[in-house]
């Protein structure tokens, strides 16, 4: 995944989480009056949700283009499966990064 990709994926994520009241990043910084802190879980979860939306928007919209609705066009199809799998990878990559992190601290003696 290149530094560009990585980059929007982080801002879309701090977009998801200012959304979700304030976001991690200004709590810790004390900014404003304590907005409720999200948690990474959360986040986690606002991101699968979404990922999980566009890719069922890019199957509503190749079901609608294979049934021969002229209101969609093939371009529009191409865009949302793209989305779908631009998505679906950060995810993924987010999820082996976790992963590895995990597997690194539980192999730390202490």
């Amino acid at each position: 995944m290149s530094d560009t990709n990585i980059n929007q994926v982080l801002a879309q994520m701090r977009a998801m989480s200012a959304a979700a009241g304030g976001g991690v990043e200004e709590s810790a910084r004390g900014e404003g009056s304590s907005p409720p802190a999200v948690s990474f879980a959360e986040l986690m979860q606002n991101s699968l949700d979404h990922v999980n939306d566009a890719q069922s928007q890019a199957k509503e919209l190749a079901v609608a283009f294979e049934s021969g609705d002229r209101n969609v066009e093939l371009p529009e199809v191409m865009v949302a499966l793209q989305k779908a799998s631009i998505s679906f990878q950060a995810v993924t990559e987010v999820r082996n990064k976790l992963l590895t992190a995990y597997q690194e601290v539980m192999n730390m003696q202490v």
